[in-house]
């Protein structure tokens, strides 16, 4: 057993509410609903799946974010037609998709800052199971609201600070473990 440090992955803790990298540990909020097992995880129900899913992808707002300096993940811009399928009957579910769209989706330029900055984790995609839950992302939390209700729908968030801390650390291969 070795007593070094993880650095690959990226540690939520769903009973502490803390997001943990190596030494660096910041507070987090999950679901609405807590966390649940992965395969208990259903579209709609505001509950944080539990597992281990790689990062996938950045994606920044422009005017409002933008990467770090020798940002090492895959990353985009997001623009005003953006949007990811939450829909269990479209055949893009859990897919970013183009606004307007047929199906029900959301956008990914928001009102307010949630999707600043969002990491795309690879939750439901490989592929996607209709219903199984779908937009779980590592994103920003809402500063403008009490921690009480900064709550998600599934997804994990921290602050702008904590996330803008965090983005510099992130390597190709790095997982988010939600437990």
């Amino acid at each position: 057993m070795s007593d070094t440090v993880r650095v690959d992955t990226i540690l939520v803790d769903t009973g502490a509410l803390t997001v943990t990298l190596g030494d660096w540990t910041v507070p987090c909020t999950i679901g609405r609903s807590g966390a649940c097992a992965a395969d208990a995880k259903r579209e709609g129900d505001g509950c944080t799946p539990k597992g281990t899913w790689p990062i996938r992808a950045a994606l920044f707002r422009p005017g409002r974010s933008s990467p770090p300096p020798g940002f090492a993940l895959p990353w985009r811009w997001t623009g005003a037609h953006d949007g990811w399928s939450d829909d269990a009957q479209d055949p893009a579910y859990n897919r970013p998709v183009r606004l307007p769209h047929a199906f029900s989706a959301e956008t990914l330029q928001r009102e307010d800052m949630l999707y600043d900055v969002v990491l795309v984790l690879g939750h439901n995609d490989a592929p996607p199971v209709p219903g199984a839950g779908s937009a779980i992302f590592f994103h920003l939390w809402n500063e403008a609201k009490p921690a009480e209700e900064r709550t998600t729908e599934g997804c994990v968030a921290i602050a702008r600070a904590d996330m803008e801390a965090l983005l510099p650390m992130l390597r190709p291969g790095m997982a988010l473990e939600i437990g």
